[in-house]
């Protein structure tokens, strides 16, 4: 008689270990969950540093080039180079490609790459741009060196002036 009064406490006990056990699971589950990225791999580096970098770009060379036919086509391309400064001081150079992609009447798309050279690498960026854009935005692609693993944006201001300037917000 003993025993058959017992079976009912340890069914409970063995019930009570069994929720514990999910319990701690699911824990240990929702733990490792908060170091999730939206696609479930888990992120065991520390939050992603944000690096800005503030240039101007100086004695803008330009070469527009008409390949189609006469006249605004797909296919016409403008190449760019500059001096990247930075608190007036020299520290790389920049160039880059817009070519033409879309035409609408007198209004063209071009699609623009960038790569601008410093001493600690090479940042690229792209964008599609619009004929009368004096503001874009890029997307940074890409690097070497410093920044191989960049990634972020780059906003650039009075596109084809003497005080063009470019913010980038770098993601490493």
């Amino acid at each position: 008689m003993e025993n058959s009064s017992r079976r009912p406490l340890l069914r409970k006990c063995a019930a009570l270990s069994l929720v514990a056990a999910v319990v701690g699971v699911l824990a240990v589950g929702s733990a490792a969950a908060d170091t999730s990225d939206t696609s479930g791999t888990s992120d065991t580096s520390d939050k992603d540093r944000t690096e800005v970098i503030e240039l101007q770009m100086r004695d803008l060379e330009q070469k527009t080039l008409d390949l189609g036919p006469k006249g605004p086509s797909l296919g016409d391309m403008s190449i760019f180079c500059a001096t990247v400064v930075e608190n007036g001081r020299t520290v790389g150079r920049g160039a880059g490609t817009a070519q033409v992609v879309y035409l609408d009447g007198g209004r063209r798309t071009s699609q623009a790459v960038i790569t601008i050279e410093l001493e600690r690498g090479s940042l690229t960026m792209q964008a599609l741009q619009p004929s009368d854009a004096r503001s874009l935005d890029m997307a940074i692609t890409g690097g070497t060196g410093a920044f191989r693993d960049a990634r972020g944006t780059a906003h650039y201001w009075d596109i084809a002036t003497p005080k063009e300037r470019m913010r980038a917000e770098i993601l490493h």
